[in-house]
């Protein structure tokens, strides 16, 4: 007679499970705010992040989704969580010239200088002279 198997030191990676997760991640990236919201709100980690470390915040910023972004925080989504890379989701939000995804993760509490390259870093790199005063100034 054996006894049970021994524990392993993987989690279980329930196959619907991660189908689920890569359909949040998909809803992200593809800005359905209310739909995110909704599962967020059902009891998906607003930090919920990818086998690369993105995030939902990275991904909705990346993607140009300021309102995506604004109910991530809204719900206690990290707005300067670096992913594997180091990225932040404000240095992606400049290097895609999303500006008004940068206010609302400023707004939220994002860290410009955080990340690397950081979002001032990438601000200068690409001459946005403008996002440099913002970040400046707060």
């Amino acid at each position: 007679m054996t006894g049970p198997a021994p524990a392993s030191d993987e989690p279980a990676h329930d196959p619907e499970v991660l189908q689920l997760a890569a359909k949040i991640f998909e809803l992200a990236r593809h800005g359905d705010t209310d739909t995110v919201a909704a599962y967020v709100d059902a009891g998906v980690p607003p930090n919920l992040s990818n086998d690369k470390g993105d995030t939902l915040v990275m991904l909705a910023a990346y993607h140009g989704h300021p309102e995506t972004v604004r109910v991530l925080l809204d719900r206690g989504a990290d707005p300067s969580r670096v992913n594997d890379r180091g990225q932040t989701p404000i240095a992606g939000a400049v290097f895609k010239g999303e500006d008004e995804v940068v206010r609302v993760l400023l707004e939220g509490g994002a860290d410009p200088a955080a990340g690397q390259p950081s979002a001032i870093d990438t601000a200068r790199m690409f001459g946005r002279t403008e996002l440099l005063e913002l970040f400046e100034s707060r």
